[in-house]
């Protein structure tokens, strides 16, 4: 990619697309077609490829997707498959049809069969059956990484395909109904400081290992990724390293300063008991992550406080 080329980034308003902003910013890219989804609507072709057409991108990243946590993604299962195949249909179609140089569509974890063995290898994508909460979600992503390839068999596209671990970072959602667990806890144990809360109630026993990426080291990831992968398939994308979610816990307490203790509540779910990315093809490319896990959730709390000290 050239400084002058234009990058078209959808969902340049998500903790992904933002951060993806930033990081071409930083590198003095700064030909970037930007809309929000009241400027554009990406479920609408006839809309896409009008904007395709006037706008004539050289580069697309597809960071917009309908996205939610547990609920929201087992409540609203129609409109999960529907929005999001429309989404990266259009986009993915219309990048062909005014020949984009180069694509790159984000897909999510949820993509591997929930019994799959850990840590996950893109060559475990079909191979088993998916969580049932997320299916519609999975089953979208999943079409959108066999569209690129198709296109890429077909017509000679090259659109790449990339799949984060979970992600933290500015942008993030910490409504506690329907955010991560990672936000979701900085909420409660920000709260129970502030209300002076003898305990913070979490779910579980607390025993889940998961594997957490700043959004920051995501969007250096896919900048490296633009510049050095061009093939068929998928990149799985995070750290290699996992932390229970009693530890995840136990350390933002720490970085929140919260005296209390955690509880459990038992009666509630644990979920998958461990969802570990294999990031092996990522690091024999030469990229690794920057942002440990301590350093990244202080950064993000911080950010959190100041927010929240703002809305008051």
């Amino acid at each position: 990619m050239n400084k002058s080329d234009k990058i078209y980034v959808a969902g340049h308003r998500g903790m992904v697309g933002s951060a993806i902003v930033r990081r071409l910013q930083a590198e003095g890219y700064n030909n970037l077609v930007l809309r929000t989804s009241k400027e554009l609507d990406l479920r609408n072709q006839q809309a896409v490829e009008d904007f395709f057409a006037a706008e004539k991108p050289d580069y697309v990243i597809l960071a917009a997707a309908r996205v939610g946590g547990i609920q929201a993604n087992n409540v609203y299962r129609a409109d999960f498959i529907y929005e999001n195949l429309m989404i990266q249909n259009n986009v993915i179609h219309a990048a062909y049809l005014e020949k984009v140089k180069k694509l790159m569509f984000l897909g999510s974890s949820c993509i591997y069969p929930k019994l799959a063995p850990q840590p996950l290898k893109e060559d475990y994508l079909l191979t088993g059956l998916l969580e049932p909460t997320n299916e519609p979600y999975a089953i979208a992503k999943i079409a959108g990484i066999k569209m690129c390839d198709a296109y890429r068999a077909q017509y000679g596209c090259n659109f790449i395909s990339v799949m984060p671990t979970n992600l933290y970072g500015p942008n993030d959602n910490y409504d506690l109904n329907n955010s991560h667990v990672l936000p979701a806890l900085i909420r409660k144990i920000h709260e129970a400081k502030l209300k002076n809360d003898p305990a913070v109630v979490m779910w579980g026993t607390g025993s889940p290992r998961r594997e957490f990426l700043h959004a920051d080291d995501l969007a250096d990831a896919c900048f490296y990724l633009m510049q050095h992968y061009n093939e068929e398939g998928l990149v799985n994308i995070g750290t290699g390293e996992d932390v229970t979610i009693k530890d995840l816990a136990l350390l933002i307490k720490d970085v929140v300063g919260y005296q209390g203790e955690i509880q459990h509540d038992l009666t509630k779910p644990d979920g998958t008991p461990r969802k570990l990315m294999d990031v092996s093809k990522l690091h024999s490319m030469g990229w690794k992550h920057k942002i440990e896990l301590p350093e990244g959730v202080a950064k993000v709390y911080k950010e959190f406080a100041k927010a929240e000290a703002v809305a008051q």
